[in-house]
């Protein structure tokens, strides 16, 4: 893997960790309210999918240019 994909990789697997924790923070407040907790569970999951969604772009064009070659 090129040094690029290993940065990348690096930031999004940084930022995971950083959803999960700041969720954990959250979560004992979240849970007193129905709506919120729905919330911070929801945007937890679309963030965390988001940066697979680039992560699996990044792969595909990395790909592209490789076979180009």
């Amino acid at each position: 893997m090129r040094l690029t994909s290993r940065l990348k990789a690096a930031g999004y697997l940084t930022s995971m960790v950083s959803v999960c924790l700041l969720g954990v923070v959250a979560w004992k407040s979240a849970t007193k309210d129905p709506v919120l907790l729905a919330c911070l569970i929801g945007g937890m999951i679309t963030s965390l999918l988001g940066m697979e969604l680039r992560w699996r772009s990044h792969r595909v064009q990395q790909k592209r240019k490789d076979s180009a070659r």
